[in-house]
């Protein structure tokens, strides 16, 4: 199997703003800012070959979903190479982004008061992805994750575990090479649990 994800050295630094309480406190931060360094990230390195699916375990605030957005180049490393599938995601993100499908937690790609399938439809536009293609890709997954019931249901309407499920579907529709999934199961009960877990070992095996 050929690498597809090199992280070397990479470490993610942040400058929190530290300002004393109250006016003074306000007005002298404006003319002599003070900053806390917080270390996310520290010295990472590990490769991922093409075909594998890995996770990330760890304790809050170890950095899992910080080395998620870095690798999907919504962040940007402080130091240290990322390199995915050939590019470098936060200097390449508009190249990059076509390659890669993202679910992040609980933030919602999908139009909140619009019907799923309408969404869907949406990010068939964005993407361009051909009408045959997206409608045998879509058929295949409502299939596979028991979405009939709720495909024409607004995404407000959908129960936690049918959100994530039409948010993983979402992040699939364009077949990426790649997809991160930043905690998909999160609060989720155990059959639903289940039922993400055996979807993306079978997409991960058909891709």
């Amino acid at each position: 199997m050929s690498e597809i994800i090199s992280v070397k050295d990479v470490s993610k630094v942040y400058k929190i703003n530290k300002r004393k309480n109250g006016l003074l406190g306000f007005v002298a931060n404006l003319f002599v800012p003070r900053y806390e360094k917080k270390t996310a990230v520290d010295d990472l390195n590990f490769t991922i070959n093409e075909g594998e699916a890995v996770a990330f375990i760890g304790s809050n605030g170890a950095g899992k979903s910080t080395t998620i957005k870095m690798l999907s180049g919504i962040l940007y490393p402080s130091e240290g190479e990322i390199i995915v599938s050939g590019f470098i995601p936060y200097k390449q993100r508009k190249k990059y982004v076509s390659n890669i499908g993202v679910v992040l937690g609980q933030k919602s790609q999908l139009v909140w008061d619009l019907p799923v399938k309408d969404g869907y439809e949406l990010i068939r536009h964005i993407y361009k992805i051909p009408r045959d293609d997206y409608q045998k890709r879509l058929d295949e997954f409502i299939d596979m994750l028991d979405m009939k019931d709720f495909i024409n249901q607004p995404v407000r309407q959908l129960s936690l575990g049918q959100k994530m499920r039409a948010e993983i579907v979402a992040a699939l529709l364009h077949n990426p090479k790649i997809v991160f999934l930043d905690e998909p199961t999160i609060g989720l009960d155990l059959v639903a649990k289940k039922k993400i877990q055996d979807f993306i070992r079978t997409i991960n095996k058909k891709i």
